[in-house]
């Protein structure tokens, strides 16, 4: 049965068709086609636990479900990874009250 994730990264969203069987690392190298970016280079973390995914584990067996948010960081130039950053829609629209800007 087909599902979807959605992987955040600051503003951006990237919904990916997977299946529960799919691998974590399956999941790394479809993002790698939409962002230029090596799977290895990339970690995907469950934010309300902060549990980094697996590479070698299916998203069946990490309990991620159907609609399920994961966070996307990058390796830093340092080897670490970058801190979990996703902006929530709540942040974005209290931060456009006080524009003059029409929408």
């Amino acid at each position: 049965m087909d599902m979807y994730i959605r992987v955040k990264r600051s503003k951006t969203t990237y919904f990916i068709k997977c299946k529960p069987s799919d691998k974590v690392l399956d999941i790394k190298e479809k993002l790698q086609e939409l962002i230029d970016q090596p799977a290895n280079d990339q970690r995907l973390v469950l934010p309300g636990t902060r549990e980094v995914l697996e590479d070698s584990k299916t998203l069946a067996e990490q309990k991620v479900e159907n609609d399920a948010v994961v966070a996307l960081t990058f390796r830093k130039d340092d080897n670490e990874f970058e801190e979990v950053n996703i902006v929530r829609p709540n942040d974005f629209y209290q931060s456009r009250d006080g524009d003059s800007a029409n929408w």
